[in-house]
């Protein structure tokens, strides 16, 4: 096992990946967080940032650890976490997404009413983590590969969680793989479950949220449970990484 506490606030390399994200209409991704509960970034990366991070995969030195799906009745696949120090894509997105969430994440707890309010840079909130006992790096790679597929879940790791992350799509639909489509589910109370499936290219990233989120009802805000998966791969092989904002015990 790697060290993980070591080597995480790292000076970030040059790249046009902040100037991306500032670029991205947040008004509207904040809409849809709000309406749907998740929101599709599109061309987060690029095809080259997609080619080079689905490279690490082979490559253990990059990873803390290794988890088979089948082995933990989570589906078929398999997936990494990665160490610290993480990858210089993955270090970059990791704060410069963190900080206009952090204001949807605000204001999600105040209008169900939960008292938790997160920092405005994620600096402050990785110290709040690992007060706690929480510093095992979270963001992932995730590899499937033809029968594959992914569970309904939550990634819940420890006690302070940040209620939003990132999943982005590193291989090409109809190129690389089929089938593999992400899938939230939303349990509204005293109703059915209801289903989102999320178009997404290479390069395209998902918000949505990691546990519930506040609907509006007739009497006030109310709290849905949700979970994300990813239906069974038909053929190919598909990459993604997740962007965790919290760390793990």
């Amino acid at each position: 096992m790697k060290s993980t506490a070591q080597n995480i606030i790292r000076p970030a390399p040059p790249s046009d990946i902040a100037a991306r994200i500032d670029g991205i209409d947040w008004t509207q991704a904040s809409h849809d967080l709000d309406a749907q509960g998740c929101a599709v970034l599109k061309g987060l990366l690029s095809p080259e940032e997609c080619r080079a991070l689905s490279a690490l995969y082979p490559d253990d030195s990059h990873f803390r650890s290794r988890v088979v799906m089948g082995r933990h009745g989570f589906g078929r696949g398999e997936y990494k976490y990665f160490c610290y120090p993480l990858p210089e894509v993955i270090a970059e997105l990791r704060p410069v997404l963190y900080a206009p969430l952090s204001a949807v994440a605000n204001r999600w707890n105040e209008a169900m009413g939960i008292d938790i309010r997160y920092p405005g840079r994620h600096e402050a909130f990785l110290k709040r983590c690992h007060a706690a006992g929480q510093t095992r790096p979270t963001p992932l790679l995730l590899q499937y590969g033809e029968g594959d597929y992914n569970c309904l879940h939550q990634d819940l790791y420890g006690e302070h969680v940040f209620p939003l992350q990132v999943a982005i799509l590193l291989s090409e639909p109809g190129r690389d793989f089929t089938g593999g489509e992400f899938v939230l589910t939303e349990q509204r109370p005293r109703m059915q479950s209801r289903p989102e499936v999320v178009p997404l290219r290479q390069g395209d990233a998902v918000v949505f949220a990691v546990h519930h989120r506040p609907v509006q009802g007739s009497r006030g805000f109310y709290r849905v449970n949700l979970r994300h998966g990813v239906s069974r791969i038909r053929s190919g092989k598909r990459h993604t990484a997740g962007v965790i904002f919290h760390d793990a015990k």
